[in-house]
């Protein structure tokens, strides 16, 4: 298993945890940004975070029928997990602006299934995801993710998650930003407004 020190230096290396002041997709400001999907453009050493995880993976949930990854952030850190665990993973995306089974994919009834995800701040995406598994009359077994950046004001899923990392990121409001952020210039990262 990887400390969680070592694991903050790989995030940093990949500049997949990038701090200054950065405008996140919620609207709310922070000091910090993370992008996964940095850390997995490098497998060498995406690969020892996601062994690290699957490991956990496999000590919290005895029975796994299925993984759940949600498009686009999902989709390489499912596949990693489905590999390591041997595991069917497949992944949901966005038609209209609603998760949907595409490509041939699809639940079976009374599967046990594991939701996958790459950061979970809100669980907004997973939560989403947890209809499709409802809808298919299967069981949610759980939900993981490299990181886990949720507060419990934020996070709208009610069970825990299982992630390899848990990162305290502080948000404010643009009313009411602490001095040493607003002395710093703003950057708007993220991926849901990309055209």
């Amino acid at each position: 298993m990887l400390s969680p020190k070592k694991s903050l230096n790989i995030l940093k290396k990949t500049n997949a945890l990038l701090e200054g002041h950065f405008v996140l997709s919620s609207g709310l400001h922070s000091s910090k940004y993370i992008q996964c999907a940095k850390l997995l453009s490098f497998p060498h050493l995406g690969d020892k975070i996601c062994k690290s995880l699957a490991n956990k993976i496999k000590k919290k949930f005895k029975k796994i029928d299925l993984i759940l990854a949600p498009a686009m952030g999902g989709v390489i850190i499912g596949y990693e997990i489905g590999k390591l665990l041997k595991k069917e993973t497949i992944f949901c995306e966005r038609v209209n602006g609603k998760f949907t089974l595409r490509r041939g994919f699809y639940i079976k009834k009374g599967a046990r299934v594991l939701i996958i995800e790459d950061v979970i701040t809100t669980g907004k995406s997973s939560l989403e995801c947890v209809k499709l598994i409802k809808k298919s009359k299967a069981k949610l077994i759980g939900f993981a993710s490299i990181i886990d950046r949720s507060t419990k004001q934020s996070l709208k899923i009610k069970t825990g998650i299982t992630s390899h990392l848990k990162i305290d990121v502080p948000t404010y409001k643009a009313n009411k930003l602490p001095s040493e952020l607003k002395s710093i210039p703003i950057t708007t990262p993220g991926s849901r407004f990309i055209k």
